[in-house]
């Protein structure tokens, strides 16, 4: 059965999540991870490990900063600690981690997440030949590409189904810059809720949340993606993973979509005609708590990227 790849904000968010039907979850700590919705230290780690075996559930670190040679020490300590407590998969993006996994006792399987990049399969299949299990696929690929990868590769295919996503990343922290300098056509804005920064683009009337971390600036996309009712080809295809991607949401609104993205999981593999009769519906409570500013959209699924 399709894999549910969620993203915590806390260990007790786990909890619920957990009885919610996710099957699997990223976590892990900004000083080594790209875009995490919530913290985990080591210790949180180890636990969160703990708790998701106790439930046959599977924990994935993000291990995908972009990383300098100052960072390799930590780094490779870090890798140490993971085959300790034997987290289940280690998701990467530079090769470093995988020539450190490499020299541990029963290495760690990978899951290979250079986001944009990650675009055909021979990409896939190489990095599968030198240990990864999976390959994240970028989001910026349309439905035939997606199929084609899959149809081709050697190794378990990634697919965001739901959630925002990254168009720019600056290892610079530039949020001092646009408090100080404001361009005409983009202004600064906060959510509703006063929690999130929006840069605000009157000409198109899009708003582009602004996430900052260890890693730098992160703008990301002014629309969701929502697939909810577009799986079927990916059931179809045997995708190995949907993943959730909790970024800049609250608890309450992950909890929402999770648990209607386990139903059309269920539904389909119950019954491919019960999930085409009712996925129209499988979205009402998600539109409901759905942030005004923030429409959903299927991203570039029938559409090509557009640059």
């Amino acid at each position: 059965m399709t894999e549910l790849l969620v993203t915590p904000k806390s260990l007790n968010h786990m909890k619920t999540l957990i009885e919610l039907g996710a099957d699997a979850f990223v976590i892990g700590e900004q000083k080594f991870g790209l875009r995490l919705p919530g913290e985990f230290n080591r210790e949180d780690v180890r636990k969160a490990v703990n708790l998701a075996h106790e439930h046959d559930k599977k924990v994935y670190v993000a291990v995908n900063g972009i990383f300098h040679n100052y960072h390799l020490n930590a780094l490779e300590n870090y890798i140490e600690f993971l085959h300790e407590i034997r987290v289940d998969r280690i998701i990467f993006g530079d090769p470093a981690v995988v020539m450190y996994v490499k020299k541990q006792d029963n290495p760690i399987p990978l899951n290979w997440d250079a986001e944009t990049i990650v675009t055909n399969y021979f990409q896939c299949n190489y990095w599968g030949g030198k240990g990864a299990k999976r390959a994240v696929l970028a989001r910026e690929l349309n439905l035939d590409e997606i199929l084609n990868i899959k149809k081709h590769a050697n190794v378990e295919i990634e697919v965001q189904v739901h959630g925002m996503t990254c168009m720019f990343q600056s290892k610079r922290m530039l949020l001092g810059n646009y408090y100080t300098f404001q361009d005409r056509q983009m202004k600064i804005q906060r959510s509703e809720n006063d929690q999130d920064l929006l840069l605000y683009d009157e000409e198109r009337e899009n708003k582009y949340p602004v996430f900052e971390d260890y890693n730098g600036t992160h703008i990301m996309s002014p629309n969701d993606i929502c697939l909810i009712e577009e799986l079927e080809p990916f059931f179809e295809a045997n995708i190995d993973s949907f993943k959730i991607d909790g970024i800049l949401q609250s608890e309450a609104y992950i909890n929402t979509v999770t648990a209607q993205y386990r139903e059309a999981i269920d539904l389909y593999h119950e019954d491919p005609e019960a999930y085409e009769d009712e996925k129209f519906m499988l979205i009402d409570p998600i539109e409901e708590i759905q942030p005004e500013h923030r429409p959903f959209d299927e991203g570039f699924l029938y559409k090509q990227t557009v640059y």
